[in-house]
């Protein structure tokens, strides 16, 4: 079994869908598929809290674009027979759940801070879960799982953090024994383990659900698809000479992250390496390309 995790570019268009469709289905193991919301729908999401809560209504033009872009890919991917139901999803969670967060947050000026980050994390999961559906309706005989029932936080002194040892045991539950082949969950998202409480693992933390399963599981490898070859030498958008690095260790990429190299989210690496589970960084839009391997 190995742990494919698809970011944000790479569910971010028909085309790029289309990609990772072809990708999943090719594989020919066990696979679980870790989605983050379609590119640049967390950021829509967050701004239309900020329109809500200065009064300002456009934040109704900007979800009922996020609805229609959710209905058109929807449209353009899914297999027939699904595009019907996973539209109606889309149109409750949009038209039912997040249009009701948005109006509490534009109408109760004067929630608690903490009320207002629970509302907002509620509101951002959102995303995962709307691509997530629509990437279990587009590939063969995908079956959904959802994350936050066995990926779980919680808070230490004021910290988010990750409990291993609940998600570990929940994980197991959930997967171990499981002969499903083709397994899509959502990235970045969690629950807290005592309130039950909609959390997050951080901006980019869907490589980090991506390791943790990975992990637990014992897979095989992590993929980690993006909109770049792999590591490379230097940005490639700054020196046009940089190339693919075909290989490096686990120390090396951690520092690479650490020092601010955005191909993977730092807390990624350490779960993979304390298992000796290969890491490879691939392109969803050129999929033959060797990419890069981390071990």
């Amino acid at each position: 079994m190995k742990v494919l995790k698809f970011g944000g570019t790479s569910v971010g268009s028909v085309e790029s869908l289309l990609n990772v469709k072809k990708i999943v289905e090719s594989c020919t193991e066990q696979v679980i598929v870790a989605v983050s919301a379609l590119g640049g729908v967390t950021n829509q999401l967050l701004a239309m809290c900020d329109m809500a809560e200065a009064h300002d209504a456009a934040w109704e033009q900007t979800l009922e674009q996020v609805k229609q872009r959710h209905l058109d890919i929807i449209e353009a991917v899914c297999i027939d027979g699904t595009k019907e139901q996973c539209r109606q999803v889309i149109e409750q969670f949009i038209d039912g759940n997040l249009r009701s967060y948005y109006g509490m947050l534009m109408v109760n000026q004067d929630l608690e801070d903490v009320v207002r980050s629970q509302v907002r994390d509620a509101i951002v999961a959102h995303g995962e879960i709307m691509s997530s559906a629509i990437v279990s309706c587009m590939i063969e005989n995908a079956i959904p799982h959802f994350s936050p029932r066995f990926i779980k936080t919680r808070d230490i002194e004021g910290q988010r953090r990750l409990d291993w040892e609940a998600t570990e045991e929940l994980v197991k539950v959930e997967f171990e024994g499981s002969e499903e082949q083709r397994v899509v969950v959502q990235g970045f998202i969690a629950e807290d383990v005592e309130t039950g409480l909609k959390t997050n693992l951080g901006r980019g933390g869907s490589d980090y659900t991506g390791a943790i399963l990975a992990a637990i599981l014992n897979a095989s490898c992590l993929e980690i698809w993006t909109d770049v070859d792999g590591f490379m030498t230097a940005d490639p958008r700054k020196d046009p000479n940089a190339t693919v690095i075909p290989e490096m260790t686990y120390e090396l990429a951690q520092e690479m992250c650490d020092a601010g190299a955005k191909v993977i989210y730092p807390p990624t690496i350490a779960p993979v390496a304390g298992k000796g589970i290969p890491v490879w960084v691939k392109n969803t839009f050129n999929p033959t390309a060797p990419g890069t391997v981390i071990k």
